[in-house]
This record gives C-alpha cells, sequence and structure tokens, in this order.
C-alpha cells in the first residue's frame, strides 16, 4: 500500500476530489483500492440536486445503481466495506426502495452484514397524519432512515492493529445498530447533506487510519471532510463542479492528525482524474 501520510505518486487517485459520472469514474481506478466506501445516492424523488435530475422511472433508477454498485464491487478490497444510506420513500403509494437495492446488491455478490437505523429525532410539527385519531387510513412518518452495510467477498478487512482508533466506549456504542444522531442543519450549498458525526462512526468502526475511504456521490464533501479528519486518504466524486468546488474548499480547511498528514486535494478547480495506467473500463 502507498505511504499512509501522503500521497504518492503510485497513486494519484489518493486524496482528490473528482467532477465526473460515478460509474465512469469508478471504471477508471485500478482494482481492490478502497478499504471503504460510504455513500446516500439521490433517492429520486425529486429533490433538487446541482447536476442530476432526481426523477427517474423506478426500474431504470435501479439499473442505473445497480451499474454502480457493479463497479464499486470491483475496486473495493477483499473484505472492503460498503454503507448505504437510504430513506424510506413516500407514504402515499410507498416502495421500500431500501428493500430493492440490498436485493440488488447481494445479487452482485455483495455480503450483508447489517442495518443501522439512524433515528433522526425529526418529527416535530407536522401535517401528514392521513386520518387524524381514526383507523380509517392513518400514516407513519418516517423519523429514521436506514444505513445498510456490506463488505466484499469476505467479512474481515485486514490491516494494521496500530492504526485502529476507536475507543472501547465508542465500540460499544457504536455496535448498538440504533444511532441517535440529528440532521444536518447547516445546509452547506446541498439539499441533503450528511452529519458529520454519522459518518465519524463509519469511518471510525469500519476502517483503519491511511486507509481509502471514498464518496461517489460526494455532494459537498461530508466523507472526504471526516476521512481527513481521522487520517484516512478520501476519494469523492461527484457530477456537480459547484457540489466539488464546496467539498474542496472544505476538506482543505480540516486539520488533520499530526501524525498523519493527510493531504489536501490539488490547487485549482479543474477536479480531474489523472490518467491511470493498467486500467480498464466496464
Amino acid at each position: 500500500m502507498p505511504s499512509r501520510s501522503r500521497r504518492s505518486a503510485e497513486a494519484p487517485w489518493f486524496d482528490r476530489i473528482v467532477e465526473g459520472d460515478a460509474r465512469d469514474v469508478l471504471d477508471r481506478l485500478p482494482a481492490a483500492t478502497v478499504q471503504l466506501a460510504i455513500t446516500s445516492p439521490p433517492y429520486n424523488v425529486r429533490i433538487p440536486y446541482r447536476g442530476y435530475t432526481d426523477d427517474l422511472p423506478p426500474e431504470e433508477y435501479l439499473a442505473w445503481l445497480k451499474g454502480v454498485w457493479r463497479s464499486l464491487y470491483r475496486v473495493l478490497v477483499p473484505g472492503g466495506r460498503f454503507v448505504l444510506n437510504v430513506a424510506p420513500t413516500s407514504i402515499k403509494n410507498f416502495r421500500p426502495i431500501h428493500h430493492d437495492l440490498s436485493r440488488d446488491l447481494r445479487d452482485l455478490g455483495y455480503i450483508m452484514r447489517t442495518e443501522i437505523i439512524w433515528y433522526k429525532q425529526t418529527m416535530g410539527r407536522r401535517t401528514a397524519w392521513g386520518s387524524w385519531r381514526s383507523p380509517s387510513n392513518p400514516h407513519i412518518v418516517p423519523s429514521w432512515e436506514y444505513v445498510l452495510v456490506f463488505s466484499k467477498g469476505q467479512w474481515k478487512l485486514e490491516g494494521d492493529p496500530s492504526a485502529v482508533d476507536i475507543s472501547a466506549r465508542e465500540f460499544e456504542q457504536f455496535s448498538d445498530g440504533f444511532w441517535q444522531i440529528p440532521p444536518e442543519r447547516r445546509r452547506k450549498g446541498h439539499p441533503a447533506p450528511f452529519p458529520e458525526a454519522l459518518i465519524e462512526r463509519l469511518v471510525k468502526f469500519y476502517s483503519y487510519r491511511g486507509n481509502l475511504v471514498l464518496d461517489m456521490f460526494g455532494g459537498t464533501g461530508t466523507v472526504a471532510t471526516v476521512a481527513r479528519r481521522f487520517g484516512r486518504h478520501y476519494l469523492h466524486i461527484d457530477a456537480s463542479n459547484e457540489y466539488c468546488r464546496i467539498a474542496a474548499e472544505r476538506v482543505r480547511a480540516t486539520q488533520t492528525p499530526v501524525d498523519m498528514p493527510i493531504p489536501p486535494p490539488p490547487a485549482g478547480d479543474r477536479f480531474t482524474l489523472p490518467r491511470i495506467s493498467g486500467t480498464s473500463s466496464r
């Protein structure tokens, strides 16, 4: 593996913000490169993302994502983890998209490790009661999202025991699959950002220091920011130039561990991946 503390000439894909289509960029990476991928894809519920139309026919949407998951599988190391955050979708005409996605991932060979319930504590004032105080047609409004966790090929991720940075107390807390974490209130230019606390738990629980952490729908850079803060290399991919610029600013402003000085992304606003020899597309 390349140096844990700096980007090397052998790993030009480390520590970068890349503007592009998720699958196209993944297909340009070497195989068995990534230890941990964390993402939340567009939900296909007409969220106004930059650079993407969030309104595909359901089967087209699932087929598109399955292609991305296939490309991701190739670049994960043996035992590499994939963490997928997805919300229950809609009240009327309810479609359990998390079931569809977990089915497709298992069909591709991923091992499903667990599902975490992220309780967002967002009920507050609401009007979507359905039939008020009546069993006629009451609605359940989700106050949670799912965090689905998968592995490639095997359960165990090899790593240096000295590169573990999770405390005993954190391990006990995080291994309880009910996570009470408020949603991100500061939008940072994005309509649906991760809270950093959620990513901090996932990074420390599922990766070693010096690992490469990927988000292929990176938005405004929460995963890359947290990865760098905790001494992990990062690779951020997003189709929006605006989101990539925000992500680069956030990552550059992040303090890194003194003994693990992960580099900031290259200067400038041309978010491209260098040519990598020995890779092939699909």
